[in-house]
């Protein structure tokens, strides 16, 4: 997983990168626009389009000046949009890009430019740079971008968007932010949405091992690290080796939680699954998911189950329940839904928790848990001082849903898509992690194995149904999932 760094690191990063490649700052600056540039001319192959690139006196204005010669270079519609005067001291290599525009290359001042024509904005005006408060000039460049009602792409950071915390001010809101090596932390922030739109998070070539020089606890989980985390069977692996789970779902009119729950289970790779359900409502469940066992009553061995998952519409009515299982079990459980409401309203329940238990709770849930956070960085601190308390992994739900381990990391998921956003996902999740638990997955594991393949298995289902994506629909592509990443 990619460490996610401040702002104020990036420099001695970039540094650390070229004493061990070589070269120059200036080739750096290059290779990060070939990068865009690939990016771009495969996403927006038409060449008619009319393109606007915002460039600033800095770094971020000297990778605007590179994409601006290389889009030129390609036959693209393409201008400079002077965002510096005469007199503006210059970056290193922004100044050195700027002697290498071609003469052919329209170039206009901020008060030159006209909007009429043009399709695209490219906004490379302030970085990672930003500090301290806007000069007025700043001001009028961020508002003449934010005015502009075509598409705007940001280069690394919506200008105005500090990369560590939150915003307040005035900010760039792009369509696309498209960011390089790692997501700056503010770009994950749930409030930060309208104004980084989509995230594009582009590999220019830094290794793992150049980040291991700084401090960061926070991280980026992508698709090259699940592999790993993933146990593999030989062929004489029987069903009883692939695990043995209880899911505690579903009450009378919420028996759709348990169907989903289960089936994701199946499908996540469970040998043998069972759900405790009221005895009238086991129709249900096994007349639309024969594979699944039904158990009832609340004098249930949970010793002989390799893994539980409690919650998913079973009732906020059961605390004494929740008590019986929380103080006998032996191993970590998946607490969601209900089960967490029950921990909100019952808080003397939470040393109780087995350590290692995945608690997954929903934006709401999380302030019934913890109380109201002022922004996101609030919600980070509050989940991580909580997991470090009790030992125990919180999945915070959500774009780019963020888990907080036992050990005090914080880990961003990359995976996901807009149409999950409909009723049952969660209870998918719950099946799924509570299927890896089976399986032997470490806690860790389950939890990264678990929230990586359900986003990858939104996006999937999203692409053929889009606004019409199911739950259902995320359950059957789970097994897809595993090929995508390289596991059969």
């Amino acid at each position: 997983m990619v460490k996610i760094l401040s702002g104020s690191d990036v420099a001695d990063l970039d540094r650390f990168h070229l004493e061990k490649v070589g070269g120059t700052s200036y080739d750096f600056m290059e290779e990060v626009a070939k990068r865009f540039v690939g990016w771009f001319v495969v996403r927006y192959p038409s060449k008619l389009d009319q393109i606007s690139i915002f460039c600033g006196a800095g770094n971020n204005g000297g990778d605007g000046l590179a994409i601006a010669r290389l889009l030129f270079e390609r036959r693209y519609a393409v201008q400079i949009v002077r965002c510096f005067t005469a007199e503006s001291t210059l970056s290193m290599d922004c100044r050195h890009n700027l002697t290498l525009i071609p003469s052919l290359l329209p170039s206009v001042a901020l008060e030159e430019f006209d909007r009429e024509g043009c399709a695209i904005l490219i906004d490379a005006y302030l970085g990672v740079g930003l500090t301290g408060v806007f000069r007025p000039e700043a001001l009028a460049v961020i508002n003449s971008i934010t005015t502009f009602s075509g598409k705007i792409i940001s280069v690394d950071l919506p200008s105005g968007l500090p990369a560590d915390y939150s915003y307040s001010g005035v900010c760039v809101r792009a369509a696309v932010t498209v960011t390089f090596g790692f997501p700056k932390l503010s770009l994950l922030f749930p409030e930060h949405a309208a104004l980084t739109g989509e995230l594009v998070v582009l590999d220019i070539g830094l290794e793992d091992e150049e980040y291991a020089p700084f401090a960061s606890r926070t991280f980026y989980l992508q698709e090259k690290d699940v592999l790993g985390l993933h146990r593999t069977f030989h062929r004489f692996a029987h069903k009883g080796d692939f695990g043995k789970v209880l899911l505690v779902a579903g009450s009378k009119g919420k028996m759709g939680a348990a169907l989903l729950s289960a089936k994701s289970a199946l499908r996540t790779g469970s040998g043998l699954v069972t759900c405790l359900v009221p005895e009238e409502e086991r129709a249900v469940l096994q007349g639309v998911v024969p594979e699944a066992m039904c158990v009832f009553g609340e004098e249930i061995d949970f010793s002989v189950y390799d893994a539980l998952g409690l919650g998913p519409g079973m009732g906020t009515d059961r605390v004494a329940f929740l008590e019986t299982v929380l103080s006998t079990a032996t191993r970590p459980l998946v607490l969601d839904a209900d089960a967490l409401t029950c921990l909100a309203a019952n808080k003397r329940l939470w040393p109780l928790i087995p350590k290692g238990s995945i608690l997954t709770p929903h934006m709401r849930e999380f302030e019934r848990l913890f109380g109201s956070s002022a922004n996101h960085p609030e919600r980070m601190a509050k989940g991580q001082a909580f997991c470090l308390q009790y030992g125990v992994n919180l999945l915070l739900k959500g774009a780019n849903s963020l888990c907080c381990l036992s050990d005090g990391r914080l880990v961003f998921n990359s995976s996901g898509s807009p149409y999950m956003a409909s009723a049952g996902m969660g209870d998918v999740l719950t099946g799924m992690l509570t299927s890896f638990l089976g399986q032997g997955y470490s806690p860790e594991n389950a939890l990264l194995c678990g929230v990586f393949h359900h986003g990858l298995a939104g996006e999937l289902a999203g692409e053929k149904y889009l606004r019409g994506t199911m739950a259902q629909d995320v359950i059957e592509a789970i097994p897809a999932t595993y090929r995508l990443i390289g596991l059969d």
